[in-house]
């Protein structure tokens, strides 16, 4: 898995950063967002305002560790990505996608 993007986290629980790939390179927000049920998304993915994903609080089962399960999509995308935001050794917050 490989590292496409690096987020800081505010005070109010949104992250901000930048999403990059060989094709791709966008300022990214993923904000938190109201949920009307329980499958509903805790979080959502912008760029300059246009919804590019989804995401889920999750936490590891063996770690115990809290991170952000998303799924990003996209008309130019071949297929959704599907990605995991994990908290760095230095505050920062790693974007690592898988397929």
């Amino acid at each position: 898995m490989a590292q496409i993007g690096t987020f800081t986290r505010d005070d109010n629980g949104a992250f901000t950063g930048t999403i990059k790939t060989l094709t791709l390179s966008v300022k990214v927000a993923i904000k938190p967002c109201d949920r009307d049920n329980d499958r509903a998304p805790d979080y959502r993915v912008t760029s300059n305002g246009v919804e590019l994903g989804a995401g889920w609080s999750k936490t590891g089962r063996e770690t115990g560790a809290e991170y952000l399960s998303l799924k990003l999509d996209d008309p130019s995308f071949t297929a959704p990505v599907y990605a995991s935001l994990v908290q760095g050794d230095k505050g920062e917050h790693k974007l690592i996608w898988s397929r």
